[in-house]
């Protein structure tokens, strides 16, 4: 499986570094980064990790100027883009069509060869302009997947509560954590 990864500079970084870390661990995934610069700095700001540090869990990352690479290209076979976190800023430039840069054209570049675009959007509240392009990206064929936390799991720790929505999003991807807490029923 060959998935593109795109970390902006939404808070919630951690979204982004798990998911790659989960992503990793499984044998069969070519990872594809999309850095943005200001998902760099949130990224040290927030965990201390470095652009350094997340190139290290992909296979394969790309400068967010470099539109000619082959993740601008539908051309380019992938199964499908994860933007975790997802700004504002990026979600609405995609539902604009506005591909001023690498992020925006790999999404773009998936929703019209028809793949799965996933974008974890980071913002609250939300105004209806944001709605209006929420709407549009669900129409175009997007999951919107918002971090929002389960709690039936009973979750100890905030790394529980971020991993509940990386696995959430993994099975969107159609590759399930194989340690996932799923909810099987009220027990008695």
């Amino acid at each position: 499986m060959r998935i593109i990864i795109g970390v902006t500079g939404a808070s919630g970084s951690i979204y982004g570094w798990r998911l790659l870390e989960k992503l990793r661990g499984i044998a069969e995934m070519e990872i594809h980064l999309i850095l943005s610069r200001s998902g760099e700095r949130t990224a040290f700001l927030e965990m201390g990790k470095t652009a350094a540090d997340f190139k290290t869990l992909a296979h394969v990352a790309y400068p967010i100027e470099d539109i000619g690479c082959r993740v601008a290209s539908g051309s380019f076979p992938t199964d499908g883009m994860v933007i975790a976190p997802c700004s504002i800023h990026t979600m609405s430039a995609i539902a604009s069509g506005i591909s001023n840069n690498l992020m925006v054209r790999a999404a773009d570049v998936i929703l019209k060869e028809r793949r799965r675009l996933i974008l974890m959007v980071r913002e609250s509240p939300l105004h209806l302009g944001h709605l209006r392009s929420m709407t549009a990206l669900a129409e175009m064929g997007a999951i919107l997947a918002p971090p929002v936390p389960g709690f039936y799991h009973m979750p100890q720790s905030v790394g529980e509560i971020v991993d509940h929505s990386v696995e959430r999003v993994m099975d969107l991807l159609g590759v399930p954590a194989p340690n996932a807490k799923r909810w099987d029923g009220v027990k008695k």
